[in-house]
């Protein structure tokens, strides 16, 4: 089988770096680069939307800046090296032959030139190039894989806590590899995904039984604690409830993404189920796609359906709903707002939703009005789609600028005045729109884009530009 790969990266040597470096809760000096530094990035960011956020009023939800959390955005689990290889045909469908197909792609590894970083890797580059001091928390593994893993997020300022301190000496040297990802592109651009976790009972990391005493340190210096559908393949249910605890106890910012995974937790064991509905109702923010909201509420109009979760929830101040090309939708127990997608030329959406759940963070700690919130996710996630691929590959600053400054958006009422009209909603929904007139429904509310655009950019604009002075 000839295997390409799809636009690769020059291969990055790893530099021998002691596993030891995974447990440092402080964060790695990032590597000298041109330009500004990741962390120097952050700070100018900081400075600037502090600036800005003088001229807005709160979001509802929002919380001020909180002391002592010297981290924006910590990611739990799902940390992983994402194997890129064009096939000429994706794997089959029944699990014994595509657990057979995996092995045959892992008996001869890859060129390096073929690797990225992936899994929630995705959203710690997407969140710091948006200037956010981020960490992320999980096993990484001392081989070559787990090696240029820490080298890779090195790279882009992010601190790497490791879960080691909890390991079963019975357990076999596999479970304590780096989990590795094939991303299996054919011919169609559609994609395929294997892991070993795809194939086990038991999550990839069941050694680890509870939650490690640095990860709990780190939570309680996040701000936020990211947590998705995909770390129930890595760790039991209720080490994932615990770090939810933590992060409640900690006065951490819970976010929770369900994904394709909600689903299958929902009908999955009894651990699996509850752990699920506690990340429901105790996150602070949860975001889903339409399908995804659905599937977890049996409510098909996706405002409707946000409304039901908000009720659920205890905690739940957000709830983002993903619209794949039509846009997002965020519900909040007093209001509904919309934001159209981007028009831009999508090249490949792998790595969108990560990008546009990073934006939805920083919005989020900001204080960024709904549509300010949902306006800067979607363009973030758009320029992520206009490149080749995830990881290193998501959305740089520059390029979410540009989407914003054109503010060519899709303009058509049609979708959100037939969810509106068809949920119970009674309040008005706030529309992003180039226009400053309301539409035929009295309900509809149009905000400009023009006023949303010119604030998002006075928060950014000046550290792009003294970027490009010093590179």
């Amino acid at each position: 089988m000839a295997l390409q790969t799809l636009n690769p990266h020059p291969p990055l040597l790893p530099r021998g770096r002691s596993h030891a470096a995974q447990h440092a809760v402080a964060r790695l000096p990032p590597a000298p680069r041109r330009g500004l530094r990741p962390r120097a990035v952050a700070v100018a960011v900081s400075g600037a939307v502090n600036e800005a956020r003088r001229r807005w009023p709160p979001a509802e939800g929002g919380d001020e800046e909180e002391e002592g959390k010297e981290t924006d955005l910590a990611t739990l689990g799902n940390l992983c090296v994402d194997v890129v290889l064009s096939v000429p045909e994706l794997p089959p469908a029944p699990r014994e032959e595509r657990e057979a197909y995996m092995e045959r792609l892992a008996a001869s590894p890859p060129n390096q030139k073929f690797w990225e970083a992936g899994g929630n890797c995705n959203l710690a580059f997407a969140a710091a190039r948006l200037g956010l001091r981020c960490s992320t928390l999980g096993h990484v593994g001392e081989e070559i894989y787990g090696k240029f893993l820490l080298d890779v997020l090195e790279e882009e300022g992010i601190s790497v806590v490791g879960m080691l301190d909890n390991s079963d000496s019975s357990a076999c040297r596999h479970a304590y590899e780096t989990l590795l990802c094939w991303v299996l592109v054919d011919p169609f651009q559609r994609h395929g995904f294997c892991s070993r976790a795809d194939f086990s009972d038991e999550p990839a990391f069941s050694w680890i039984r509870k939650l490690p005493a640095e990860t709990k340190t780190a939570i309680h210096r996040s701000k936020i604690l990211f947590c998705n559908g995909y770390a129930f393949d890595e760790l039991f249910p209720d080490v994932i409830s615990s770090a939810v605890d933590c992060a409640i106890d900690a006065g951490t910012a819970v976010f929770f993404d369900p994904g394709p995974r909600g689903k299958s937790l929902l009908h999955g064991t009894l651990d699996e189920q509850r752990a699920l509905e506690h990340s429901l109702r105790l996150s602070d923010v949860l975001l889903l796609t339409s399908d995804e909201a659905e599937s977890l509420t049996n409510i098909r109009n996706p405002i409707q359906a946000g409304q039901e979760l908000l009720k659920r929830g205890i905690r739940t101040k957000w709830v983002v709903i993903k619209m794949g090309s039509k846009g997002s939708i965020m519900v909040t127990k007093s209001s509904v707002s919309c934001a159209p997608s981007f028009k831009i030329d999508v090249v490949d959406t792998v790595g969108c939703g990560d990008s546009f759940t990073a934006a939805i963070a920083f919005g989020f700690l900001q204080n960024l009005p709904a549509v300010s919130a949902l306006t800067l996710a979607n363009a973030v996630g758009a320029a992520t789609a206009t490149g080749c691929g995830a990881g290193r590959n998501v959305a740089h600053l520059d390029k979410v600028l540009q989407l914003l400054r054109e503010s060519s958006i899709n303009e058509d009422d049609t979708p959100w005045n037939e969810l509106i009209e068809a949920s119970s909603f009674c309040s008005e929904v706030s529309v992003l729109s180039k226009m400053a007139v309301n539409g035929f429904s009295d309900r509809l509310v149009r905000i400009p884009i023009c006023n949303v655009v010119s604030n998002l950019l006075s928060m950014f604009e000046a550290v792009s530009e003294r970027s490009t002075v010093q590179a």
